[in-house]
């Protein structure tokens, strides 16, 4: 499955929501935008005594002393004994970035397709890429439209525009994190109910984790899969990515640029606007009206792809009966797909479908578990790491690439399994993998 096909049918039923930090403003203006101890950094440049501060602040070797936000209330109590604001000269410094670079791929994007953006950035970068015509800025201090509008951008921290109500010292964070506001209810519904997108951003910062906290418990007794992504610049380890999934229901997509990010969304968006409308109806009937999948439309690799993302978009729950029940019925007609004459891509869309049920989904315990189980086993007992006759080397490709891809439960859950019922060398090379 590709992860960004399901990003593009989120972005076509309007269920899209992209959580920027700092790296996307840096990534938009060419690097120039400052990260936060570096903009602390120039707030200290305003005061006379600003390179003693800064020094003692931000030590040129070993680690500071204080967390930014403390590092922010020191600076700030300077600020007030020269009768300055500190939140006023840093939205004065904001203020002056401006996106800078060759943007088209992402201001295209924003122009021409409805989303949500959430952001810690005090800056207004992401409104003007989206432009002013389609865009709403929405930050506290300010009452939260009831309007619509294509683009609204959720601003955590405040932005430039309310200088005041800026989020920035520690004493704003205390506010901030034990505030219970419309905006903050606000922003948990948003978070709810659209595919959230995590740009620019590291999962070491605890406001994140604070505000995906809350998400993270939701999701997991409500969502049909994984409908939390990191885009990471660098590499992420396996286990890291095991840790995101297990403690936040995060998928990573790493080694990915934000304008990259945004090349690969625009490819899959055809693909996303031409089926999204057809699948939506479909599961609506299937689910609420007893009707069924045809085989014609099963024996393609991409309809389960498109079953799971839109029952996504309808905010279906995984508890749902229905829906598990379909789900494993879908699963059934594919095994039985793969008995006919010459139905060897059936066994190659098989194994691609069930690593990717087995990477947004914990099976252990639900009712899917034996029909899942029944259908890897009847996958990996006829796949072979050699062109063999009657043994589907693409269905070993796909578990090959893929198997670590699974969440740890589930690949726990596959090994004991084969383990204890199958005899294939190539199944249970790829299962005792670490």
């Amino acid at each position: 499955m590709n992860a960004y096909f399901e990003i593009a049918y989120a972005a076509v039923t309007n269920r899209l929501c992209l959580f920027t930090g700092t790296g996307f403003s840096k990534a938009v203006t060419n690097n120039e935008a400052p990260g936060w101890q570096e903009l602390l950094e120039s707030a200290c440049a305003l005061l006379a005594n600003g390179s003693a501060i800064k020094s003692a602040l931000f030590p040129a070797t070993g680690k500071n002393p204080l967390s930014l936000e403390e590092a922010a209330q020191v600076i700030s109590l300077q600020f007030s004994k020269n009768k300055k604001i500190l939140h006023e000269d840093l939205a004065d410094i904001v203020a002056a970035l401006e996106c800078k670079g060759d943007n088209a791929v992402i201001e295209e994007f924003l122009r021409n397709y409805p989303l949500r953006v959430i952001t810690t950035n005090y800056d207004l970068l992401a409104e003007d890429l989206a432009g002013p015509e389609r865009c709403q800025s929405i930050s506290p201090g300010f009452p939260v439209p009831r309007s619509s509008a294509p683009v609204k951008v959720f601003h955590v921290h405040g932005s430039i525009e309310s200088p005041l109500n800026m989020v920035v010292t520690s004493d704003d964070y205390f506010r901030f994190m034990t505030g219970e506001t419309y905006f903050s209810r606000k922003l948990s519904t948003v978070l709810h109910e659209n595919t959230v997108v995590i740009l620019g951003y590291s999962l070491a910062d605890t406001n994140l984790k604070t505000i995906i906290n809350d998400y993270k418990r939701f999701s997991r007794t409500h969502v049909i899969g994984g409908n939390l992504f990191l885009v990471s610049r660098g590499k992420v380890a396996r286990y890291l990515k095991e840790y995101y999934a297990h403690s936040y229901g995060i998928r990573v997509l790493d080694s990915t640029e934000v304008h990259s990010f945004f090349e690969k969304l625009t490819d899959q968006m055809a693909a996303a606007t031409k089926c999204a409308v057809p699948s939506i109806e479909k599961i609506k009937k299937v689910l609420d009206q007893g009707e069924s999948f045809d085989d014609s439309y099963l024996g393609q690799e991409a309809s389960f792809y498109e079953i799971t993302a839109s029952v996504a978009a309808i905010g279906r729950s995984i508890n749902d009966n229905d829906v598990v029940s379909v789900l494993g019925e879908v699963i059934k007609k594919k095994i039985s797909l793969t008995g006919a004459s010459g139905a060897w891509e059936q066994y190659q869309h098989l194994a691609r479908w069930l690593c990717h049920l087995g990477s947004i989904l914990e099976l252990p315990g639900t009712s899917i578990e034996a029909v899942y189980l029944k259908a890897v086993l009847k996958s990996m007992d006829s796949m072979s790491n050699a062109l063999a006759y009657g043994a589907s080397w693409d269905a070993y490709k796909a578990w090959d690439a893929r198997w670590t891809n699974l969440l740890w439960a589930n690949r726990a859950l596959i090994r004991g399994h084969i383990e204890a019922r199958c005899f294939n060398d190539d199944a249970l090379e790829i299962v005792r993998r670490e």
